[in-house]
């Protein structure tokens, strides 16, 4: 029984340190992007491809993260509500048309870096990352339970 005990106190306080809110995540972007803030919708034509300049002419750049990742995941359900098959297919369309799809980077500090040094990037990270030389244009939360 207090073996028990001594597991059930370690899990809680497991538990209690971790950040249990791993899919929230910001949506960030190289500093000279003119932009301060980005809504749901904006973001959505961003990485949908229809709107593909900031207000002053610079061509965005978007940055997925990769397939599988939770940030990913969150990405696509809350902001472009459509599931991975259904992108994947209206991408190859529009790459087929000449437009590249979004850019692919393998962790937050892979997105982190490329918006740093891209002028006019933009990605998205997990909250927990430390942001430096990079400018937030949004924040993400979970869908409420």
């Amino acid at each position: 029984m207090a073996a028990l005990s001594r597991l059930l106190a370690v899990w809680l306080l497991l538990f209690a340190c971790c950040d249990l809110r791993a899919a929230d995540f910001v949506v960030i972007a190289h500093p000279n992007v003119p932009a301060t803030t980005l809504s749901p919708d904006d973001l959505f034509a961003i990485y949908l491809l229809k709107r593909v300049t900031w207000q002053d002419g610079t061509r965005i750049v978007p940055v997925n993260r990769e397939a599988g990742s939770i940030a990913r995941t969150v990405f696509l359900a809350r902001i472009l509500r459509q599931p991975q098959s259904a992108l994947n297919i209206y991408w190859d369309q529009m790459q087929f048309k000449g437009v590249t799809p979004p850019l692919i980077q393998e962790s937050d500090q892979a997105v982190l870096s490329f918006v740093q040094k891209v002028p006019g990037a933009i990605g998205y990270v997990s909250a927990s990352t430390e942001l430096v030389n990079v400018k937030v244009l949004a924040e993400i939360q979970p869908e409420p339970q």
